[in-house]
């Protein structure tokens, strides 16, 4: 299944205008504040019609200004997690889920009660009501119940924004089994490059109401035109082995990589961002460092910024990595396109929310 939105929309001294294709998985609208996100996001969910709008999921429109369509969201088969939540006080975990079921048609197909009380784990919380829950028990039970209403498209509008970093911590892999087995397209608002990164197959980047780009993470997050100052590589990794001073090595295309020791089995497939500023290159594989991640790759590209400082993309194998460097740096070295190069990278500056599932890595 997959999201094709058109949108034009004017209010204030704002102007929006996008056009974009969601494929299957999970696709993240990012951008800062006031790009237009959650406005693109209320006009697919229904609650705000736009001057002129196609949206259609899978082929069925739900808007269609050229012929005056506009399907009331009651009516759209959507599941929206809200950041806050916004479950039913005074009822159950239980009752608060089996209320989306109410709002699923008739025989339309979808997960039993069971199977997403177990992929999201709240057995344990079905009789408790959600003034005892957490941040993160409580976003979980709102994908749940939003699960339950059989949609054939999930928004979630910055669902992790009112989270800590631990609860953000605890919510993240939920939402990589949303992505990895839900069979309906996700459309994620978020600014938080780690999330993005972390959680999507596609990024459509905002800026001021209008698409700056559309592509893979590793795409997108590596224009530093489209991420400025967070620009990030988004790595392919597989779990090499535990070692035995709690540090985990970890297996790309272009080398290994040691993080701090992380739970997850050797072969397990991962996500792995790599922030540019946290990448110093060398020429000759360098030795004495206390360093412990050296990769080795080919320079695919050299781009300028507007400051001081130059993008330099490596290409290993089908992965890039990129460096922000200095312009001095870059003449000291004397690098150019298609030279060997080297990229040091330090274990500390390769956070836990810098690693990710990959999609179809596993339940």
């Amino acid at each position: 299944m997959s999201l094709q939105v058109g949108l034009s929309h004017r209010f204030g001294g704002f102007a929006l205008d996008v056009a974009f294709d969601a494929p299957a998985g999970l696709t993240v609208l990012f951008g800062p504040s006031g790009s237009g996100k959650t406005t693109v996001v209320n006009a697919v969910a229904g609650l705000l019609r736009a001057d002129r709008a196609r949206i259609a999921v899978d082929g069925r429109l739900l808007d269609d200004s050229a012929t005056g369509l506009h399907l009331p969201p009651h009516r759209r088969r959507v599941g929206y997690v809200f950041q806050e939540g916004r479950l039913f006080p005074h009822l159950s975990v239980r009752r608060n889920l089996l209320f989306g079921r109410w709002f699923a048609p008739r025989g339309a197909a979808g997960p039993d009660l069971d199977r997403v009380v177990e992929m999201l784990d709240i057995g344990p919380l079905l009789a408790r009501r959600p003034g005892a829950l957490s941040g993160g028990e409580r976003s979980r039970v709102a994908i749940g119940r939003a699960l339950l209403a059989a949609p054939r498209l999930i928004l979630a509008d910055e669902p992790l924004a009112a989270l800590d970093a631990a609860r953000k911590e605890e919510i993240l892999p939920y939402f990589e089994r949303l992505r990895d087995h839900a069979a309906v397209p996700i459309l994620y608002v978020s600014h938080a490059v780690p999330e993005v990164a972390r959680l999507a197959t596609t990024v459509v980047a905002l800026r001021a109401g209008r698409v700056a780009a559309v592509g893979p993470p590793a795409a997108v997050l590596g224009d530093a035109a489209v991420a400025g100052g967070d620009t990030a590589s988004v790595l392919a990794a597989r779990v090499e082995a535990h070692e035995g001073d709690g540090l985990t090595r970890l297996r790309t295309a272009g080398g290994a990589v040691l993080v701090a020791g992380i739970d997850a089995p050797p072969g397990a497939a991962l996500r792995l961002r790599v922030a540019a500023r946290d990448v110093i290159l060398s020429r000759a594989r360098p030795e004495g460092l206390s360093a412990l991640t050296i990769l080795s790759g080919s320079i695919a590209a050299i781009t300028p910024d507007d400051g001081p400082t130059v993008q330099v993309v490596l290409a290993m194998g089908d992965d890039r990595l990129t460096a922000r460097i200095t312009r001095r740096s870059l003449a000291q070295l004397d690098l150019a396109p298609g030279q060997s190069c080297h990229a040091i990278v330090k274990s500390v500056a390769v956070a836990p929310g810098d690693l990710g599932r990959g999609p179809g890595s596993g339940p």
